[in-house]
């Protein structure tokens, strides 16, 4: 009985601890927060008293022209020189040609037409394209049916369900007609608009095709939009396909307003923004296995997001196809041209992404709109339990770097269960042994002794074997924190069973980018490097890509977070990698195990990058650089030329700022 009592008693000290810490936690968050709410409201009394001055209302015309002038000189300045200018008006002329390139110049010769036409695959399967009419305006709509009458592959089929009202007639007049003169077309009127989610059933319920396709009733598809499906299907046995898009305005595919190169299927990227959209087609076969079910009408607005979801999870062999083949048309009333013109589309997308969520076992998490847009999200994903992290930081002299590092975590971090490994390696000065001394008071921080020449790989290895987590965070000492719940962040991906590394979004001192994932092939070498590289902090980055979690094939050493037992797996960092390449190396190492690998831009950091060890653009360095430059193309030679899943093939890999090839 007394042992009882004692266990009982052990049991609610415990709870009464963990309460507290947590209660203790939430206060000190609170007044955090309290106190910046209150400096925001003091400085914006101010700014409102200053800007009711009469004098600051008649100087408004000086401030315009001076903040002209300040402007120009910062793009100067920003730019480096006028020879910076001119390089941003040859890059925005590219960009420009590259476009003209996209559009009509892309469409086939007329001997090419007849190739394709005349082409006889294996597999002849016929294309079911679902097109839900709804007052459709008669130029789109004409120009929508042209478009997949001129297709170079023939073996198709196009179901129309029309919803329009009494007068839009003309709608079913024109189909009609198409539907006489082409036994192809399939057409329908409803008798009551049934929304989009509806009326693209109706059309699902008129197909008879082996593969079904969604088209919007004002787009365009390319004329070879179709050849390159089939030919795909025949290849690679693909059961999902989806190709890049653009979208234009007004009545001419040259005016492109933007253009859309995707990356392959990227199951978290997909989560956060619906990047797969058009030119979606796929097996029925999968749809079968949704029990015949198409659209969800408690989707409408997001309909197609919470398809993709579900049929993605679902297919075999999902394949991108890297080519502009859909054109998205932008006008007053469209989605493309303003997600305000639909605002249910929002809650529809975060339910849709729920729903998914859910589906995979995911509970208690939230899912927030972004500054990008409000249809891309930040997904918050639960953190079970309480695991340690034990954060790795190889360290020679730089005392003052370190000691920011290590205070910045001490001081910012929100996470309480971690330790600080500290491997030292090599130091002589005298004041970085003093606050080795200083540190040692800290319990949660540890020193261990490397000794020999520096190998940043064999330094963490050795460093691995010794923490106490569950979790390894591999640090570099010349970081500061900027996030305080950046480790939280981290671990929400770290911890799922489908990850393998997890990084952050790293800046350097004057705050433009150094860090926001690695691709491989990327830079002179032809190795590997970091996307948006430069670009300002507050830039949202490609199509929002700097605003949202998602798949990359490498992230950087310098913040690298990932569970033990993968590190493990892989066999930790390879040691012949000494220097370089190592943490892309590994990437690739946890991607070959079957694991995902996550930048998250809500871990934010500095990263004064080469403070510790210099640069490796001259000598000895140089050299050392070639050489494991050379061992990574020859290790991955075949993940080199296969390209980067990640990185669409049409961006250029001397540029990190997704500039198009010209």
């Amino acid at each position: 009985m007394e042992d009882r009592k004692e266990a009982k008693g052990a049991v609610e000290k415990d709870y009464r601890d963990a309460y507290e810490k947590e209660h203790y936690k939430a206060v000190y968050l609170a007044e955090r927060v309290a106190q910046l709410e209150a400096q925001t409201d003091d400085l914006t009394f101010q700014l409102n008293r200053i800007k009711g001055n009469p004098i600051w209302k008649a100087t408004g015309p000086a401030r315009k022209g001076m903040h002209f002038l300040i402007r120009q000189k910062d793009r100067l300045k920003n730019c480096g020189s006028i020879g910076g200018v001119v390089q941003k008006l040859r890059y925005k002329s590219r960009e420009k040609k590259a476009m003209v390139h996209y559009g009509t110049a892309s469409f086939p010769s007329p001997e090419e037409r007849k190739r394709q036409e005349e082409t006889v695959f294996p597999r002849m399967v016929t294309i079911s394209i679902l097109v839900p009419l709804w007052n459709t305006p008669e130029t789109y709509l004409k120009e929508m049916l042209d478009s997949v009458q001129n297709q170079t592959y023939r073996n198709w089929e196009l179901c129309l369900a029309d919803g329009s009202d009494a007068e839009h007639a003309y709608v079913g007049q024109i189909c009609k007609e198409r539907a006489a003169a082409d036994a192809r077309i399939v057409y329908r009127k409803l008798e009551k608009n049934q929304g989009i989610s509806g009326n693209t059933n109706e059309c699902c319920r008129m197909s008879t095709g082996e593969y079904i396709g969604l088209f919007d009733h004002d787009d365009i598809l390319h004329p070879c939009a179709l050849y390159e499906y089939v030919k795909v299907i025949n290849e690679q046995d693909a059961d999902y396909l989806y190709c890049d898009e653009a979208t234009f305005k007004g009545g001419d595919i040259n005016q492109m307003i933007t253009m859309h190169f995707k990356p392959d299927y990227a199951p978290d990227t997909l989560r956060a923004n619906n990047y797969i959209c058009h030119f979606s087609v796929f097996s029925r076969t999968l749809l079968e296995g949704e029990g015949g079910q198409l659209f969800r009408p408690r989707f409408d607005g997001s309909q197609d997001h919470d398809m993709i979801l579900r049929l993605t999870d679902r297919a075999q062999r999902i394949v991108h196809v890297p080519k502009l083949l859909y054109y998205w048309r932008s006008h007053a009333g469209s989605t493309a041209a303003d997600i305000g013109a639909k605002p249910y589309a929002v809650e529809s997308a975060r339910g849709a992404v729920a729903d998914h969520l859910r589906k995979h076992g995911f509970s208690h998490f939230t899912i927030t709109s972004t500054r990008a847009f409000e249809t891309i999200f930040k997904i918050t994903y639960e953190i079970l339990g309480e695991p340690k992290i034990s954060i790795l930081i190889p360290n020679r002299d730089h005392e003052a770097d370190l000691r920011r590092c290590i205070t910045s975590i001490v001081e910012k971090s929100t996470w309480e269960n971690y330790e600080i490994l500290v491997i030292e390696n090599n130091s002589t000065s005298r004041e970085i042994f003093s606050y080795y001394e200083e540190i040692k008071n800290n319990p949660r921080i540890r020193v261990l002794t490397y000794e020999g020449p520096f190998n940043y790989s064999r330094v963490n290895n050795f460093a691995a074997g010794q923490a106490e987590g569950d979790y390894l965070l591999l640090l570099n000492n010349d970081t500061q924190v900027i996030t305080v719940n950046w480790m939280e962040e981290l671990l929400m991906y770290a911890q799922r069973p489908d990850v393998g590394a997890v990084g952050g979004k790293l800046y350097y001192a004057d705050k433009t980018i150094q860090h926001a994932g690695v691709v491989i092939g990327l830079g002179a070498h032809r190795t590997a490097g970091h996307v948006h590289h430069r670009q300002k902090r507050e830039n949202l980055g490609y199509m929002g890509r700097l605003c949202y979690a998602q798949n990359m094939t490498a992230v950087t050493g310098a913040c690298l977070m990932v569970k033990k037992s993968a590190y493990e797996q892989v066999g930790g960092l390879d040691e012949s990698f000494a220097i370089s390449l190592n943490d892309v190396d590994f990437c690739l190492k946890l991607r070959e195990a079957g694991y995902l690998n996550v930048f998250t831009p809500f871990a934010e950091l500095y990263h004064y990058e080469s403070v510790s060890r210099g640069a490796d653009d001259a000598g000895e360095k140089a050299e050392r650089y070639e050489q494991e430059s050379a061992r990574f193309r020859e290790k991955w030679k075949a993940q080199l030329e296969a390209g980067d899943p990640y990185f669409n093939p049409n961006f250029s890999l001397d540029k990190p700022d997704f500039s198009l090839r010209v």
